[in-house]
């Protein structure tokens, strides 16, 4: 897995995104093809390929993306009522080997998802 992304690109400023956050850790912004009204990815600046790539080391970082989420969602006006989905690799629907969270929110979501 290569940590040139399109989302790696993103968070060094090479690729443009329709952003709604960020910071030193980390960004949000817009998927472009959502899901639902509310539909922010969160992507650390570090690149992880996987969730299951992350070590101790990133606990700090892995808390401060959900907190982004949390803000994100708030700031959308979906703050009480939104999916927080991460997919860890292929087989479970991740595209884009850069750790990121998706932020879905804004319509009925169903259980179980997939």
């Amino acid at each position: 897995m290569s940590d040139d992304t399109i989302f790696g690109k993103i968070a060094r400023g090479e690729a443009e995104a329709n952003i709604v956050y960020e910071d030193d850790q980390c960004l949000a912004f817009r998927d472009l093809y959502p899901a639902a009204p509310m539909h922010i990815l969160v992507i650390p600046r570090k690149p992880i390929p996987r969730l299951c790539d992350s070590g101790e080391e990133d606990q700090s970082l892995l808390g401060h993306l959900m907190l982004v989420a949390n803000k994100v969602a708030e700031e959308q006006g979906f703050g009480d009522q939104f999916r927080l989905v991460v997919n860890n690799g292929e087989g479970a629907g991740q595209s884009v080997f850069h750790l990121h969270l998706h932020v879905i929110g804004g319509r009925s979501l169903s259980w179980p998802p997939g």
